[in-house]
């Protein structure tokens, strides 16, 4: 049994990491997290059927006080995993792509949002002596090759920054922190011709929450368990 802490959980793996983790151990309790719940209707499907296992709730990754009522209403239950799941893609049309909204926004959703949650959630980590596992990409990665997608890359570089950082800080209270890439998966942003389903892809990222200790804490995973490079 485990508290599972999901945000971005009303689509695409966020949706699926929450079905996974409903039907994976009786027991398990999931905070599907969304920021907009009322039009969340798969996840709110999902949440009629569990027997009370998953609680849908709202959080705007953008928007700090957001964060703090959502960590504010676990009150002191401790949280054995936070899956950092949302993203958002902005597409620069190139180099002179004077349009910075889209930059803010990607740092605001996937680098300050993910870093504020686990700031807010940190007491209830440390007493369960959890994980963080934030969903990154391998664009964010050095070794990427490829031009383009500027403040997408950009914000999962960032990303991996941070919670190397945090694997760091956090590492003497007992919480293990990595990054995993997702693949390429069928979503609203990998397209429907994309590698592999939500649902593969979940599967994959909970076998590396899973694996997931202090010895390890501070890693770059693919969602097949691998070492990614960074």
């Amino acid at each position: 049994m485990a508290t599972i802490v999901i945000a971005g959980a009303s689509r695409g793996i966020g949706l699926a990491l929450v079905r996974h983790y409903a039907q994976a151990q009786a027991g398990n309790r999931i905070f599907a997290w969304c920021r907009n719940p009322a039009g969340a209707d798969a996840l709110n499907a999902l949440a009629a059927q569990s027997g009370g296992a998953i609680d849908v709730g709202t959080l705007d990754m953008a928007d700090g006080e957001s964060i703090d009522r959502a960590a504010a209403s676990l009150g002191g239950m401790p949280v054995d995993l936070l899956l950092n799941v949302g993203g958002l893609l902005h597409r620069e049309s190139g180099p002179e792509d004077r349009a910075f909204d889209g930059w803010r926004e990607s740092f605001e959703v996937m680098v300050i949002g993910p870093f504020r949650l686990t700031q807010a959630l940190l007491p209830n980590l440390t007493g369960a002596q959890g994980k963080v596992l934030s969903v990154t990409s391998q664009i964010g990665a050095s070794t990427w090759t490829s031009g383009g997608l500027y403040s997408y890359g950009a914000a999962k570089a960032a990303l991996n920054r941070v919670m190397k950082s945090l694997a760091v800080d956090l590492k003497d209270r007992g919480i293990a922190v990595g990054v995993v890439h997702p693949g390429h998966v069928q979503t609203d942003m990998g397209g429907a011709s994309a590698a592999i389903t939500p649902d593969q892809s979940a599967e994959g990222i909970a076998k590396v929450a899973s694996a997931l200790t202090l010895d390890r804490t501070g890693g770059f995973f693919n969602w097949t368990g691998e070492p990614h490079p960074w």
